[in-house]
This record gives structure tokens, sequence and C-alpha cells, in this order.
């Protein structure tokens, strides 16, 4: 499959109160055309940092990045201001964690909405304003006249994701980015924020980056998973080949500590210590520290990527 991404080496330090933080270490993975790719790891681990740099929303100000991010074989870390905001949001969206602090609460959502479509799409008020009711039909936003009137406050935190979604395919972009979508919603509307999100990738063909803590939600949606820790993929594969051979200490540890239906009554599996600061180069490999497996091997040498089966990769000195 023809990848519509790829990430080469990324690199990004960000400057802090405390110091420089190596917060994205060389990470290197693919998009696939239409694929579902989810993003796992512990809070910290870059997955929000890595994908903030593919739109270049992190502040460079204050940030340091290297590396090569391609896409329709241009390097959006070269890009210039105005190159850049002709693909945010056209090409390539992102959703944001929490809606509410992402959206204005001083416009409607049809403002918020039209906004968009006139500013990328070229449209008139009225087709945009056309346009905007389609798309919050679509996200299952109704009746959506009468919501297209309305402010962000007047919507639960389930309908205002779907209309952050709304906004952000409101241009039919390539690749849609979804940072935690279904955080702080119940069970049931996240189960229906998934079930849209498969939706959009399976008709309109739309390749979904998706980040998430949540193992369940990989195992709902997503065709490929990388794992992340310490600011590095740590293991990528199908997720299917994830969840029957997890090769890596960590992803096995994140496994096991899924809790298990039948098991009433009995301690949770848990990940001894913490992950580390992120303000000093490391020596050997990151998770060693936490890692039953480890030896003294593992504390002197990094490990290299080395494939378990085909297109499943991980960075361990053994195949568990």
């Amino acid at each position: 499959m023809d990848n519509i991404l790829s990430v080469k080496d990324l690199k990004i330090d960000v400057i802090s109160e405390r110091g420089v933080v190596h917060a994205v270490r060389g990470v290197t993975f693919d998009l696939r055309q239409t694929e579902i790719h989810g993003f796992v790891g512990e809070s910290g681990c870059g997955k929000t940092m890595t994908a903030k740099s593919i739109l270049r929303l992190h502040d460079e100000e204050k940030s340091l990045s290297s590396g090569e991010i391609l896409y329709n074989g241009m390097d959006i870390l070269s890009l210039k201001k105005k190159e850049l905001r002709e693909i945010r949001g056209s090409e390539i969206a992102m959703i944001f964690q929490d809606p509410m602090q992402s959206l204005n609460p001083l416009l409607t959502i049809g403002e918020q909405i039209t906004e968009m479509l006139r500013f990328h799409e070229k449209l008139n008020k009225k087709d945009a304003y056309i346009k905007a009711i389609s798309l919050l039909e679509d996200v299952g936003i109704k009746p959506a006249k009468s919501r297209f009137k309305q402010y962000p406050f007047e919507f639960s935190g389930g309908m205002l994701q779907r209309i952050m979604i709304a906004i952000a395919i409101s241009c039919d972009p390539k690749i849609l980015i979804a940072d935690e979508p279904t955080t702080a919603l119940d069970v049931t509307i996240q189960a229906q924020i998934l079930q849209l999100l498969k939706k959009l990738n399976k008709e309109k063909g739309m390749t979904i980056y998706i980040i998430t803590h949540n193992f369940g939600v990989v195992a709902e949606i997503c065709d490929r998973v990388s794992v992340m820790y310490a600011g590095k993929i740590v293991e990528t594969g199908d997720v299917g080949q994830i969840f029957k051979n997890p090769c890596h200490p960590y992803t096995k540890s994140l496994l096991e500590s899924i809790p298990k239906s039948g098991y009433h009554g009995q301690t949770l599996q848990s990940i001894p210590g913490s992950p580390p600061q992120l303000f000093e180069e490391m020596t050997g490999c990151p998770f060693a520290p936490r890692c039953s497996y480890a030896n003294k091997l593992c504390y002197e040498k990094e490990p290299l990527a080395a494939e378990s089966e085909k297109d499943h990769f991980y960075t361990c000195h053994y195949n568990l």
C-alpha cells in the first residue's frame, strides 16, 4: 500500500523552565493511504507532540525540529508559512482533545464551520451555509438548521466533539489527526465517535492518525498501531500482530495491564517505576530501568529496530 505521509528521524527539543526537553527523539513511521493508524503510550511519551509537528502547531520560537515530514513530495518542516496554511485544514486536519478549548465561545458553530469553507474552499456565504448544514447532518447534529445558530456552551461534550469533526472534515482533508477524541466521554458516546471515524475512513477514504491511551480503541478501529515510549516508537505492526505477538517488553506490559473480564477481586497488573525525564540524553534502552528482562547490554547500548514478521518492527535486544 502506498504511503501518504512519511516521517523520518523526527526530533523535537522544547525549551522549558527546567531546561531543554528532548520531547521527540528520532521518530520514524509511515502513514499508508486510507489506513487508521493508532499511536499508544503513557502521558508525556511524545504522541501529541509528534502529531502537532505534522502541522507545525508546536511553538516554533521555543522548540527546535529536525528530520523530515514528507507529504506529496514536500518536506513540511521546510515549508514557508503561506504554503503551510494552504495545507492546514484542507489537506491535513486535526481534532484536538478538548473541543471546548478549541472552539470560540463567542461564535456560533455555524460561523466556525463556514469560516473554514470560505477560507480554504473560497465558497460564497450561501454555498458555505449549504455545505455546513450537510456536514452537521453527516456527523449526527440534528436538526442542523437550528443547531447551526447555537453557541458551543449549548452542546454536550459528545456533540462538541462531533462539531470538531465536522470542522476538521469540512474541506475533505486527505489525513485526519485525532488526539484522544473519546477522552472524558461516556462509553456510549465514545462508541458513537469511533463509529463516525470509521465511517469517514470507509466512505471518504480518509487516512486517520489517532492518538489514544486505550488499547480498546485500537482494537476497535485501527489497522496498524505504533507504541511510543520516552519520545520514541518502540514497536509498530498490524493490530492483530501486536495483540497476538507483542515483542517489546513495554508493549507486553501495557497489554497485561488491561483489566480482563472474569478476574474479579484480583490485583490489576501495573508497570513498576515511572517514565524517564527527557531533559538529558539517554544511554541504552530507555525502558531498561522498568523492564524485568533488562541486563547490562540494555543499559549500555540502545537497541536497533528489528523485524519480527513482515511489517512488524520493534526495538529490543531480544525477541521475547
